[in-house]
């Protein structure tokens, strides 16, 4: 279900939005900055401060999130079953790795929010459709303008294990 090229758009990414719906069905839609893949069907996502999440996650597990790179404008949409893996659960250790790889110790978390990925999609700005003549150089080119951002070069945040916050490379 995670093909390379899906794998590869979450690693550029730097932010998702988790929704979740709570017992009443009314919608909630949260930031998340450490997330990763587990295998070709899991998203992890680490719990830093988003009570109203779990709280949904526990009444209604169905869950979907939206992964985009937002100098390219595309990305994906992943629609699953989360699960609630707290710090004492066997796995935890193990799962909490792979964002500890990927972002070091800076932002502690004690539960992570597991997603068994049951429909992937993918997500294209209205743009493409609306200027397909345009590419995709020139569209990060114009979003890094928009955003009045600069390109990095830096180590990629595999190998950050500082205390310093991260960055994920851009390419």
């Amino acid at each position: 279900m995670l093909t390379p090229a899906i794998k590869a758009s979450i690693n550029k990414s730097v932010l998702c939005w988790l929704a979740t719906a709570d017992k009443s069905n009314l919608p909630n839609v949260s930031p998340k900055e450490m997330f990763t893949f587990e295998g070709d069907s899991t998203l992890l996502i680490a719990h830093i401060a988003s009570p109203n999440s779990l709280k949904n996650i526990k009444v209604n597990p169905q869950v979907c999130v939206s992964i985009l790179d937002i100098f390219v404008q595309k990305g994906y949409q992943f629609k699953g079953y989360a699960t609630i893996i707290d710090h004492k659960h066997p796995l935890f250790a193990a799962k909490a790795q792979l964002i500890i790889d990927l972002f070091g110790t800076t932002y502690p978390f004690t539960q992570l929010i597991d997603i068994d990925i049951q429909e992937v999609k993918p997500i294209i700005a209205p743009s493409y459709l609306l200027f397909p003549e345009s590419t995709e150089e020139s569209r990060i080119a114009n979003a890094m303008t928009s955003y009045n951002v600069q390109p990095i070069n830096k180590p990629s945040i595999l190998s950050n294990t500082s205390q310093q916050p991260l960055v994920r490379d851009i390419e």
